[in-house]
């Protein structure tokens, strides 16, 4: 059994937002006093930049076995596929990016590779992928140089 964490993929802007929106309205309120548009943008980076970071998504893993993969965190799973239950598959070898179609939206995954649009990344995906790959039957993957080329 295999276990792939979900991490943020855009850390460094959530982090630069809290610095940078806790910068200006901490020099705001010491340099100019209390001016209103300045503090608010600055507090709103660092709600953002936080939200993003404590997302309830970062304790979401996929785990991998011999019968399937589950998608979920240890108080709440949210999927769960049978390797013969995967419609199909689309890879790109070059990205390492596949997206798993479980026949519906909410049991399908996209591992990211680089260039691949994603607001997560997956702890060593490129094993997540090569077990998809050796799992899943040939004649369902189909393999393309981007996703976005993929048939429809």
């Amino acid at each position: 059994m295999a276990r792939h964490r979900f991490r943020p993929r855009f850390r460094g802007v959530a982090l630069t937002a809290v610095g940078v929106g806790g910068g200006l309205a901490g020099v705001t309120l010491v340099a100019a006093g209390f001016v209103v548009l300045p503090v608010v943008t600055g507090l709103v980076g660092v709600g953002l930049g936080a939200v993003y970071l404590a997302s309830p998504v970062w304790r979401l893993s996929v785990t991998t076995d011999e019968r399937g993969m589950s998608v979920g965190s240890d108080a709440q799973q949210r999927f769960s596929l049978a390797w013969d239950e995967v419609v199909r598959v689309i890879a790109s070898p070059s990205t390492t990016t596949c997206f798993v179609d479980g026949g519906t939206p909410e049991k399908s995954l996209l591992v990211p590779g680089p260039g691949a649009i994603a607001p997560y990344d997956i702890d060593d995906k490129k094993a997540l992928y090569d077990e998809i790959l050796a799992h899943v039957a040939g004649d369902k993957v189909t393999i393309v140089e981007a996703l976005d080329q993929a048939p429809r």
